[in-house]
């Protein structure tokens, strides 16, 4: 079984990072020592130093600064009022990271269910917030904690992924910078999120509420 990726795997450039994160698998593992395992199927990436949104809604100023911790912390922002899970990349002083937006349920679905019940499985982790509700997590003990913890750690893909099978799309709700290619999602996977990304809400919509992703949870 392959080592959990270590901090230093992050300490770099986020967008790569996203894209490389890919078909990795984050774990979970219960105080019982169950675990909870799923497939990343889409990912974000956020670098404030040349990211408009990280100024404007709900990625400004000071929300952005909780994001310059030292590379490979796990923390978390708040969309709407529900928790979304990110790890922090580059070095200490730099606000960047990754946002896992969407998992593929490999192991543990039954508890994944419990902790989140759903009528159709596919709604069970397909994005943000319903991941971090499906994995149990708690921000309060999940914050700061390095991304190669027992408790919760990210495992590299089996054998990298190919360009084919990846699309890479702009970001979702927000206004600025909604036109960088940051988004990555695995073409064809079931379980990646439905919302759409920002440049095409913006063209059907008018982008009147791009940051409101779509009512109670469905992101």
């Amino acid at each position: 079984m392959s080592l959990p990726l270590p901090p230093s795997f992050f300490a770099r450039d986020p967008v790569a990072v996203a894209r490389a994160l890919l078909g990795a698998e984050l774990v979970r593992t219960l105080p019982g020592g169950e675990r909870l395992r799923g497939r990343v199927v889409e990912t974000e990436a956020y670098d404030c130093p040349r990211d408009p949104a990280c100024t404007a809604g709900r990625f400004h100023a000071a929300r952005s600064a909780e994001m310059a911790i030292a590379p490979g912390r796990w923390l978390f922002w708040s969309a709407h009022g529900h928790p979304l899970l990110q790890v922090a990349c580059r070095e200490a002083g730099v606000s960047a990271s990754v946002l896992l937006r969407a998992l593929e349920p490999l192991e543990g679905l039954g508890q994944m269910l419990t902790y989140r019940p759903v009528t159709r499985e596919r709604d069970l982790t397909n994005g943000p917030a319903k991941l971090v509700y499906a994995l149990g997590l708690d921000p309060a003990q999940v914050t700061h904690t390095p991304v190669d913890s027992p408790a919760l750690h990210l495992l590299a893909a089996p054998s990298p992924l190919p360009e084919e099978a990846v699309q890479t799309t702009t970001r979702i709700g927000i206004r600025e910078g909604r036109t960088l290619p940051w988004r990555f999602v695995l073409k064809g996977n079931p379980w990646v999120s439905p919302a759409l990304p920002s440049m095409a809400l913006a063209a059907e919509e008018g982008a009147p509420q791009l940051a409101a992703e779509q009512g109670p949870l469905t992101f």
